[in-house]
């Protein structure tokens, strides 16, 4: 089977980008993939099905929308959606193309007579940019589902938004995959214990709550350093925040955009990860993937695709009115009980090992691009050799072992 690939690449310095860089060696062993070139807008006639990587990043992913919606109707067209909120791409699109009938289109289609009041009204430059101000309110996913034949998502979360928004193809959740971890030192940057946050520094990445409840956290545990890594967003006062809360000159160590080698020396080196958000835009975290390969305790959001991961691997943080305090005791929890960092250390290493193997990451994708083409048939044919094998070694309808496999083919759309 032929696969036209569309998808941004290195050196692009984006999320998805390296995913792909990571997913194509593996799926290229299963499929003949078709990597396509930055701005083509058709996929070889040749190809069986397309598919597109879709986040919300405008610059890296207008093109490949673009493309999508070029493509021809008789080939199946699989949209990876790695963002669910994608109003920053459709206001790229149009308004950063200077077609603002299509914004107002766009935001008519899905959210009616108020959609193109508000969007009117940001043409109008009346009021902020809601794909700044309040992107989660108005996803604008449906300027993209409307051209996909079937979805590859990440999470179930993101599947109960598709299927809310009207999506009837076919939807598979395939795990993000993980990244073998490579050879390096740990970089340690302090002597003490270490809370490492990586990713864009701004206010949807909760830096305020987080610096505010490591302030607390030093009042007990003075040696304790928080570093953050990436880049600081426009318009994010870092520096401010640090002065008023004492950690300018003590406590905070501060890197922007580093390589993926230091990156993986960096992660390696702290005692604990923090990765929070909110709003969410149904992505998932490739800073948190990493985190598992390498063993790491994590502190989250208790949102999105976050949510759902095992309570083993992860301390949860409700985004509420106790969000600072809460996220200061899972911090002095795991900085106090070294037992329970390494246990969940353990755990972390293990679910990254089983659930986001790159082999079966690859496997998933091959099998849902093979449906897609197939259809129906594909997918009988797959679970009856499935049942035929259980049969085969004694497992009966009522079995445990059964219960386990029928959950499995849900995850892939086959049962």
């Amino acid at each position: 089977m032929k696969v036209a690939y569309f998808s941004p690449m290195p050196p692009e310095r984006t999320g998805v980008a390296d995913y792909s860089a990571l997913l194509l060696p593996a799926l290229g062993r299963k499929l003949d993939l078709e990597v396509a070139r930055r701005g083509r807008r058709r996929a070889s006639r040749a190809a069986d099905v397309a598919l597109y990587h879709v986040g919300n990043n405008p610059d890296s992913h207008g093109w490949i929308v673009d493309a999508l919606r070029h493509s021809p109707a008789r080939r199946p067209r699989v949209v990876v959606l790695h963002d669910f909120v994608l109003h920053h791409l459709v206001a790229g699109v149009t308004v950063g193309r200077r077609d603002g009938h299509g914004y107002l289109d766009a935001m008519e289609r899905e959210h009616g007579v108020v959609g193109r009041l508000l969007a009117h009204g940001v043409l109008d430059k009346r009021i902020p940019p809601l794909w700044e101000s309040r992107p989660e309110e108005f996803p604008l996913a449906g300027f993209v589902l409307q051209h996909a034949t079937g979805l590859i998502v990440h999470s179930r979360t993101v599947r109960a938004l598709a299927l809310s928004a009207g999506f009837e193809g076919p939807i598979w959740v395939v795990p993000h995959p993980a990244w073998p971890v490579p050879a390096v030192d740990p970089e340690l940057v302090a002597t003490g214990p270490t809370i490492g946050c990586f990713g864009v520094v701004n206010s949807s990445k909760r830096i305020p709550e987080l610096l505010r409840a490591f302030a607390g956290l030093r009042e007990r545990h003075p040696a304790a350093t928080l570093l953050l890594v990436g880049p600081t967003s426009p318009g994010f006062d870092l520096d401010r925040r640090l002065q008023r809360l004492g950690l300018a000159d003590d406590g905070l160590v501060r890197e922007s955009w580093v390589d993926e080698q230091r990156l993986w020396a960096l992660m390696a080196g702290v005692d604990v990860c923090v990765n929070l958000r909110h709003p969410t835009m149904g992505e998932t975290s490739g800073s948190v993937i990493r985190s598992l390969s390498l063993g790491k305790p994590l502190v989250v959001s208790d949102v999105g695709w976050f949510s759902e991961l095992p309570g083993d691997v992860a301390v949860k943080v409700p985004v509420d009115g106790r969000e600072v305090e809460t996220l200061e005791a899972a911090l002095e929890l795991l900085l106090a009980r070294e037992d329970v960092r390494s246990t969940m250390g353990t755990a972390a290493a293990a679910l990254a090992r089983r659930e986001h193997d790159l082999d079966r990451v690859a496997d998933l994708y091959a099998g849902a691009l093979e449906q897609a083409v197939g259809g129906r048939a594909v997918g009988d044919a797959v679970v009856r050799e499935v049942s035929e094998a259980a049969a085969d070694v004694g497992i009966s309808p009522k079995a445990a072992e059964a219960g386990e496999i029928a959950r499995r083919l849900a995850e892939v759309e086959l049962g």
